[in-house]
């Protein structure tokens, strides 16, 4: 979920500044989090659209996202893919769907832009608008156990907080069991600083 006041101010440079990440880096990882997911499916915090391409053919899509400057920019790239999604600005922590609704949930870096006390309310709400046999995906960074790597983090760190709001150290799996769901999967997709939480209801 892009936070306001961080992504009002880089929404129209947003994919411009992540350039050089989203090729070198994520556009693989997408491709490998959208893997097998079809039906209802929710792209929660979706920003401006990266996921996109990987959408599955057939199914309903919804995305939603904080920042209506961010969801503008959506706006544009569904138009120039043509892809079939309808984008909601909506809080992920309260959202208006109906119960057990949505066979998959995606997020991507969604819950490094919530603080602490906002990442079990924002898991619960997932749970709830998941189906009971539904599985939710996220992808998350965390600081590298490598020295060298781990330092150069923190010296993105400060930059990160102030551009988007984010951080490497937000430790989601920790309100996963108070969420009501189970860890069924953790992995890492790139180096040791992005993995993949797979969840589903306990």
């Amino acid at each position: 979920m892009a936070k306001g006041p961080a992504y009002s101010r880089v929404a129209r440079f947003y994919d411009l500044l992540d350039l050089p990440f989203e090729y070198w880096r994520y556009r693989p990882i997408r491709r490998l989090l959208f893997d097998g997911v079809g039906g209802a499916v929710l792209d929660a915090g979706v920003g401006t659209g990266r996921n996109m391409p990987f959408y599955p053919p057939s199914g309903e899509v919804v995305g939603i996202d904080l920042s209506p400057q961010m969801l503008a920019q959506a706006h544009k790239r569904k138009a120039r893919l043509g892809v079939a999604v309808e984008l909601r600005e909506m809080d992920v922590r309260a959202t208006d769907f109906p119960d057990e609704w949505f066979d998959f949930v995606i997020a991507t870096f969604l819950f490094c832009v919530l603080e602490d006390e906002d990442q079990q309310p924002a898991l619960s709400e997932l749970r709830r608008i998941c189906k009971p046999d539904g599985e939710i995906r996220l992808l998350e960074y965390t600081y590298s156990a490598n020295p060298v790597k781990r330092f150069v983090m923190r010296l993105w760190a400060p930059w990160v907080r102030l551009i988007y709001g984010a951080a490497f150290d937000r430790h989601t799996e920790r309100y996963v069991a108070a969420a009501g769901l189970e860890l069924v999967e953790e992995r890492f997709v790139f180096q040791d600083i992005i993995k993949l939480l797979v969840l589903r209801q306990q």
